[in-house]
């Protein structure tokens, strides 16, 4: 079906000069849609193929969107996107890469109808792309060679760990290995797709594109995911971020308000003094609140024990942990992962 079937005759031309293809395109690209995707990555993924129609005036690219049954798929903002069969259903022999738009909850998808078409698509030589968590489902269809990197949002990246302990995982914004490519999520799905781009029309059509979009620069693919330490915090001391970035650097092991001190060659005193000016809080209380975080997202995406989840966060008893953790979020760990898996439990049977 082309990507035009569903559109009036009246509104043909129009949507040609925008660059939507009417006709057979040069590469046909499939979006698997699944229930909660989030909607910013896969606009950014879609988006630069039709700019990149509209600026050669050929039909390059023609996109197709599949989902899980033959049903709309829902956004994890209450939008849906219509689809054109569930990808179990489709004709897909003529699709050149198929590109996983993951759920919120990857944890969910446990049926193998959900990765079966998937394989199918690889007997018949697709390429294969993820944007945020739809890496999981390429790992769990076994499509990822433990040799291959690829990446995954930073928030899902404790839980593919532990998950995939033999798939070279990255915390970069996107990863392209051979026919593989995966991004984090959010607007690096538009880097990536800019970048291939680039790497198949030319530098030039890549930063014609990035400038329709007002991205003043295409990232890298190896630049990090998440804002730096003073944009995230407000803090602009040298000694805050280096004390910051090594905090969230010794998480298992973590160091004494007198060793960090020492690591950014200050007495310890003046610390406590920088941390109560810029962020009304200690060393201590920041440090412990940070791995408590980290306890909570290992808690809801990883099948480790509590207390397991304790050493990996630095608390020398479980005891300790679940009492500090009571303290920060109302409720035990276990209470805390079981509340968690039942809101998974009650999206996937609505």
């Amino acid at each position: 079906m082309s990507t035009l079937d569903r559109a009036g005759s009246e509104q043909v031309k129009q949507l040609e000069m925008y660059g939507v293809p009417s006709g057979q395109a040069e590469k046909r690209v499939g979006f698997y849609l699944l229930d909660t995707f989030a909607m910013l990555p896969f606009i950014s993924a879609l988006e630069p193929l039709r700019a990149a129609n509209r600026y050669s005036g050929k039909n390059l690219f023609s996109w197709h969107f599949y989902g899980q049954s033959g049903q709309p798929a829902l956004c994890n903002n209450g939008m849906q996107v219509a689809v054109e069969a569930s990808l179990a259903d489709a004709d897909t022999a003529q699709l050149d890469c198929i590109i996983v738009c993951g759920p919120h909850d990857p944890q969910r998808l446990t049926g193998e109808e959900t990765y079966l078409p998937l394989r199918r698509l690889a007997t018949e030589g697709a390429k294969f792309g993820a944007v945020d968590t739809g890496t999981f489902l390429l790992a769990r269809a076994n499509l990822i060679k433990n040799q291959q990197r690829c990446t995954v949002h930073w928030e899902n990246s404790a839980g593919f760990r532990e998950e995939f302990p033999s798939i070279r995982v990255t915390d970069e914004l996107f990863e392209i290995d051979d026919n593989l490519f995966t991004c984090a999520g959010g607007a690096a799905a538009l880097d990536m797709m800019l970048t291939l781009l680039g790497g198949y029309l030319g530098s030039e059509m890549a930063t014609r594109v990035s400038e329709l979009f007002v991205s003043s620069n295409i990232r890298r693919g190896n630049e990090p995911q998440r804002m730096n330490i003073q944009h995230r915090h407000g803090v602009y001391h040298k000694g805050m971020v280096e004390c910051i970035e090594l905090m969230e650097a010794n998480i298992e092991q973590p160091l004494t308000t007198q060793e960090l001190a020492n690591c950014i060659n200050i007495s310890k005193r003046q610390l406590e003094r920088l941390f109560r000016a810029h962020l009304q809080t200690t060393p201590t209380s920041y440090y412990q609140n940070l791995r408590l975080k980290e306890s909570k997202r290992l808690l809801e995406q990883t099948t480790l024990s509590v207390v397991e989840v304790a050493v990996a966060c630095g608390f020398l008893s479980a005891g300790h942990f679940s009492k500090r953790f009571r303290l920060m979020y109302d409720c035990t760990p276990r209470a805390a992962r079981e509340n968690y898996s039942n809101r998974i439990n009650t999206r996937s049977t609505t």
